[in-house]
């Protein structure tokens, strides 16, 4: 059995990595930070964001140098997003959903898919979206309808994709579509599709609680005729390499979710040394002290199971499905909790859009949702016990 002390040292941040956050942090708070409020309210795609975080060679930071990305290692991926999160969250989730999108590609993909695709990904020219959620198929994905239909050197694609998140605005769509109807989970396959194949359209965007600046659609493939070596991997793995896709990128949402709730923390803990009543700072009475040690211990414990979750995905330990459900599932669980307290903590002014903890309480609530919501993760975690 591998001693604990050696496992945390191949999880704890290196110096570069500290360094990523300082950078990361500080153009978040410059460039991303004064638009979040205004993006939430417009409910708008933070453009900003993306040319910032394009400029600065941080809006996929996973891509594999080869393909002219960064190369960035899964913990770095980590904290890119949480200290985008940290002042937004819908602008977080250009970088995680560009490797949610992007990832079947990476494990699965060939070399003439990767070449293309993630070489354009790198270089900011496009964004990657994933397409698994159906109408009728949320938590039960292998139940999905979306056919595809071979016909000579090509694919034909029908069906309806729902919950897609930055659909519109990404270029790719790595789609899950039936190809063996009699297979089910072994008769999906995965292909990628561009925004610019004939026959591909969206519904309106959602209206959302929170992560308004992120837009949810509809996807919607009719007729889709796409070349047939788009398929990534072979026929009937796509199943299989959507959910190995899912123990990765669910540590990108446990990410966010620490991300949304150190701002929430930040901000709270700020305001109650401010904040006077009585005759003192709020911050001085034991309540409200007790509040902050909360919030902060749970933050802490969710963010070092993020950190062990991140360096199982890097090194793809045989315990990484219970792990990325567990760091989701907690992380999640941890902001709902933390940014409800920050309103808590702000009283009546907690509750109003003055101030951005009711901005982060709405969008930690969805982190408990999507990929999985978090009783699919407890599920996930008794069937995967270490």
């Amino acid at each position: 059995m591998a001693s604990s002390v050696n496992d945390f040292d191949l999880y704890r941040p290196s110096e570069e990595h500290d360094m990523l956050r300082d950078s990361v942090r500080s153009l978040a708070e410059a460039k991303i930070a004064p638009f979040a409020t205004e993006v939430d309210e417009e409910g708008r795609f933070p453009q900003e964001a993306l040319e910032a975080l394009v400029a600065n060679d941080l809006h996929a930071v996973h891509v594999p140098e080869s393909y002219g990305g960064a190369g960035a290692d899964a913990l770095a991926t980590v904290i890119v997003i949480e200290e985008v999160a940290r002042v937004c969250a819908s602008s977080s989730l250009i970088p995680a959903v560009n490797k949610l999108g992007s990832l079947p590609v990476v494990l699965s993909g060939s070399e003439e898919l990767k070449k293309k695709y993630l070489g354009s990904l790198a270089k900011g020219d496009a964004m990657f979206s994933y397409c698994l959620s159906e109408p009728d198929a949320g938590s039960d994905a292998a139940g999905m309808k979306t056919k595809a239909v071979r016909d000579g050197d090509h694919y034909v694609l029908n069906g309806v994709k729902r919950w897609i998140t930055n659909a519109g605005v990404s270029e790719y769509y790595t789609v899950m579509a039936v190809t063996d109807p009699e297979k089910r989970s072994k008769g999906i396959s995965a292909f990628v599709v561009e925004k610019s194949d004939e026959g591909v359209s969206f519904g309106a965007p959602e209206k959302k609680l929170g992560i308004k600046g992120s837009p949810t659609r509809e996807v919607y493939l009719d007729n889709v005729r796409i070349p047939a070596d788009r398929m990534i991997g072979a026929e009937g793995t796509g199943f299989a390499t959507a959910m190995k896709t899912l123990d990765h990128t669910r540590v990108t949402i446990a990410a966010q979710a620490i991300g949304i709730a150190q701002g929430a923390l930040d901000y709270a803990k700020g305001y109650v040394q401010e904040r006077k009543q009585f005759g003192k700072a709020i911050a001085d009475f034991q309540g409200i002290q007790f509040m902050l040690a909360d919030m902060a211990m749970k933050l802490e414990a969710a963010r070092q199971l993020t950190y062990a979750a991140a360096a199982k995905s890097e090194r793809v330990d045989g315990d990484l499905t219970f792990f990325g459900a567990a760091a989701k599932c907690f992380a999640s669980d941890v902001a709902m909790e933390v940014t409800t307290d920050a309103v808590q903590l702000l009283g009546g002014y907690g509750y109003t859009r003055d101030y951005p903890v009711e901005r982060m309480m709405r969008d930690a609530k969805i982190t408990q949702i999507y990929e999985g919501t978090n009783q699919v993760q407890r599920i996930v975690m008794a069937r995967n016990l270490p």
